[in-house]
C-alpha cells in the first residue's frame, strides 16, 4: 500500500497525456491476473495501469491479502488468468509445498481464506521471502531492504493462536484489553531480566540493552502501528503525555511488536553476527512469553464497557 508512494512521483510525469502511446496496455484496470512474487504466483486484481518512461506499471491487490500488499509491477510480473497459468500455479505451489516440507518439516501455508488468516497475514512473515519480499515493497523503499536482510523471528505457534484469538475479540466481537493491564510490559521485561540474571547467573549488559530497545520501539510503535482502529478512543483516555504505553499495556499488544519487529529492524544498520545474536535473544524472550502465557495474557477481553463507549466501537 505504502509502496505506491514510491511511484506517485511519477504520476504527474504521466497525467498529462501526451506520454507517447506506443504500446498498448496488456491488461487493463479491474482485470483479475495472475502475479509472481518470489517464488510463488498469486491471483491479483490490476487496480490502475499507467505508462511510464514508455512501460506500462500495473497497481496490484492481491487477492485474499491485506492491502497493505498492494503494489506497483511490471508486465514481466504478471500473466493472464487462464486455464493453462492457473495449472502452472498450482503446480509451483505444489512445488513449494514439498520445498518446504523437506526444508523445515512444516507443512506450506496456503493462502488465507479467513478473515483471522488475512489478518495474520503480517504475522506470517518469518521467513517466507515472497512475504519478505512484499514487505520490502510495502515499507517504500524498493531496492534498499531485501528479504535477505530481514531479521526472522520465529513466533511460537501457542502464540500465533493468541494472535488470532486477539484480533477475533477485538474486530469481531467488539471487545477491548481492559487496562491498564497487570502485569504491564514494562513488569513483563523485568522479569525477563531477572529470569535470565538468574540462568546466567549475572546481569548481562547485552540483555538490558536489547530490553531497552523492545521498550523503546514498543512505546513509539504502540499508537503508530500497533492499534486496532476500534482501540484507538480507548488509547487516547488510558495514554497521557507523561505516560508511557509500556506502563500501561500488557502482554497482548507487546506479542503484536513481535510481527512487525522485523520491518521495523530493516532499516537500521546491524552487523551479521550482532543479527543472528538479536534473532535468538528475540527468540528466547518469546520463549518466555510463551512459558508464562497463562500468566501474561488474559484468556478474555471487556465488552463495550458503556453505552457511548459501544456507540464508539461501532462507529469505528
Amino acid at each position: 500500500m505504502v509502496s505506491s508512494k514510491d511511484d506517485s512521483s511519477t504520476d504527474s510525469d504521466n497525467s498529462s497525456g501526451d506520454v507517447p502511446d506506443s504500446k498498448p496496455s496488456v491488461y487493463t484496470e479491474g482485470e483479475k491476473v495472475l502475479a509472481y512474487h518470489g517464488p510463488r504466483i498469486y491471483e491479483a486484481k490490476v487496480q490502475k495501469a499507467e505508462l511510464r518512461k514508455n512501460e506500462w506499471r500495473y497497481f496490484v491487490h492481491y487477492l485474499g491479502w491485506n492491502k497493505n500488499w498492494d503494489e506497483w509491477v511490471g508486465t514481466d510480473r504478471l500473466m493472464k488468468h487462464t486455464e493453462d497459468n492457473v495449472l502452472k500455479q498450482q503446480a509451483l505451489d505444489k512445488k513449494q509445498g514439498m520445498e518446504k516440507n523437506t526444508k523445515s518439516g512444516r507443512s506450506a501455508q496456503a493462502k488465507p481464506k479467513s478473515s483471522a488468516d488475512v489478518k495474520l497475514d503480517k504475522e506470517d512473515t518469518k521467513s517466507n521471502v515472497p512475504k519478505g519480499k512484499k514487505r520490502k515493497a510495502d515499507s517504500g523503499t524498493e531496492g534498499n531492504v531485501s528479504a535477505e536482510k530481514l531479521v526472522k523471528i520465529q513466533i511460537p505457534s501457542t502464540l500465533k493462536k493468541q494472535l488470532v484469538d486477539d484480533w477475533e475479540f477485538i474486530t469481531q466481537q467488539n471487545k477491548l484489553v481492559k487496562l491498564p493491564r497487570s502485569p504491564t510490559v514494562d513488569d513483563i521485561l523485568t522479569k525477563y531480566l531477572e529470569y535470565r540474571s538468574k540462568k546466567d547467573g549475572m546481569m548481562t549488559d547485552s540483555v538490558g540493552e536489547i530490553l531497552n530497545g523492545i521498550r523503546c520501539y514498543f512505546d513509539k510503535a504502540l499508537p503508530v502501528i500497533l492499534l486496532y482502529k476500534k482501540e484507538r478512543q480507548q488509547y487516547h483516555e488510558a495514554v497521557s503525555d507523561n505516560v508511557s504505553p509500556s506502563s500501561v499495556y500488557g502482554a497482548e499488544h507487546l506479542l503484536r511488536l513481535f510481527v512487525k519487529l522485523p520491518e521495523l529492524l530493516a532499516y537500521v544498520k546491524i552487523e551479521e553476527e550482532t543479527l543472528i545474536r538479536l534473532q535468538q535473544k528475540l527468540l528466547d524472550f518469546l520463549k518466555f512469553l510463551q512459558k508464562n502465557q497463562g500468566t501474561f495474557f488474559l484468556s478474555a477481553y471487556d465488552g463495550p464497557k458503556a453505552p457511548e463507549g459501544s456507540g464508539k466501537d461501532k462507529e469505528s
